[in-house]
């Protein structure tokens, strides 16, 4: 299983692919539901409360399998291929577990125009968290920054963001919140909408 293809995941049993085009500016969230924990609900939720479009992969509860994002091909899925063709510029949603990086969100793909965009939103909406948007900052593995990324597909590429447990509502410290989202991820969604609300793609 450790060569798998994007298609012969999508086709195991419980595995869902998602798609919703709306505007120009999409989210993505493709190891979601049980893979990286609510990845695909932070992307769904900004993307709709921001008109943008929206693809995601949701795994089953407890999943282990993660498939490398050079490897999530947009030639095994026409949903995929088809948000691609839809949109100028992509938000990456992911979730990601480091010692001393715990408050570190983290900003990589190659439209680092977009990145600052994006990382001042963040910043404003969640004070107490680090927005790292210097790559140089960014462990290589998690930049995002390889040419088969799907963040680097659109005409303008994208952002790839990297979420600690913490700000996704997996830490201990909300075991016993019982409310819906946790108000740290709702603060992320609010920062991630105003961020894709007020910035408008032009393909040259």
């Amino acid at each position: 299983m450790s060569r798998i293809t994007f298609a012969e995941l999508l086709a195991l049993p419980g595995v869902v692919e998602e798609a919703e085009l709306r505007g120009r500016l999409g989210f993505m969230a493709y190891h979601g539901g049980g893979l990286e924990e609510m990845t695909d609900v932070i992307a769904r939720a900004a993307a709709e409360r921001a008109d943008a479009s929206y693809y995601g992969v949701l795994h089953p509860p407890k999943w282990e399998l993660h498939l490398p994002s050079t490897r999530v091909d947009p030639g095994d899925s026409e949903l995929l291929a088809g948000f691609l063709d839809h949109v100028d510029a992509v938000i990456t949603v992911h979730g990601y577990g480091r010692r001393q990086l715990f408050t570190s969100l983290l900003l990589g793909g190659r439209n680092r125009e977009l990145a600052a965009h994006v990382a001042g939103h963040l910043r404003a909406a969640l004070p107490a968290y680090d927005i790292v948007d210097d790559v140089d900052r960014i462990p290589t593995e998690l930049r995002g920054m390889h040419a088969r990324n799907p963040v680097n597909l659109p005409p303008l590429g994208g952002v790839q963001i990297e979420l600690p447990p913490r700000v996704r509502g997996s830490s201990p410290i909300w075991w016993d919140w019982e409310a819906g989202l946790v108000p740290h991820t709702e603060s992320l969604i609010d920062g991630l909408v105003t961020a894709a609300s007020s910035f408008a793609p032009a393909v040259d």
